[in-house]
């Protein structure tokens, strides 16, 4: 597959996964990629994530901000460890509620999520720009769909009739994500602290 076609292919992909999530879940679903390469593409979108980050924390410093956020290694650390632990908890939490999905469809999901992310991320970033006040608008816009395709996304990986036991494998797996969010930045600030004692 060229170029030309992977941008035209991921354009259809984003366009029906606004209009019909579930749809574009089976679709990724189906292409049975290999495992290695999606924990490939999990830890790249971290690190776009990151850049992405470390960029708008040049151009516009926030004041106060802790020391291991200003340190790209300890975000790339935190991004990556955060995405894992979603993806285990998502797969782990769905099928203790009666799901057939496996790790794979998962974290095939969660990467294309990572994926519209990183597309809704740098739009946001040139809106600021242009219209601070619609940026903001249009990051409260995108946080809301983006549950929406999330959730849409759960109940196809697992096979659920309706939304109800997505929602629950959400909250519940947001849950584990918060506990082992608390220990990677308990872990990742105090490397980034000692980074900093040794500069």
């Amino acid at each position: 597959m060229n170029a030309p076609d992977i941008r035209s292919v991921l354009s259809e992909l984003v366009i029906l996964s606004l209009r019909n999530p579930r749809a574009a879940a089976q679709q990724i679903i189906g292409w049975r990629l290999d495992r290695n390469v999606l924990w490939t593409a999990l830890a790249l979108a971290a690190a776009v994530n990151t850049l992405i980050f470390s960029v708008s924390l040049v151009l516009q410093p926030t004041p106060g901000m802790p020391a291991f956020f200003t340190s790209p290694l300890a975000m790339f650390v935190l991004l990556t460890g955060v995405l894992v632990i979603t993806t285990h908890g998502l797969f782990w939490t769905g099928r203790a509620l009666g799901g057939d999905g496996n790790l794979g469809d998962i974290l095939a999901l969660v990467v294309f999520l990572q994926v519209l992310r990183i597309i809704a991320q740098v739009a946001i970033f040139l809106l600021m720009y242009i219209s601070p006040g619609v940026s903001v608008l249009a990051s409260l816009g995108t946080g809301i769909i983006g549950l929406w395709i999330l959730v849409n996304f759960i109940a196809a990986a697992f096979d659920f009739t309706g939304l109800g036991k997505a929602i629950g494998v959400l909250l519940i797996a947001m849950a584990a994500v918060v506990l082992g969010m608390s220990l990677l930045l308990s872990i990742v600030g105090i490397a980034a602290q000692g980074v900093l004692l040794d500069v």
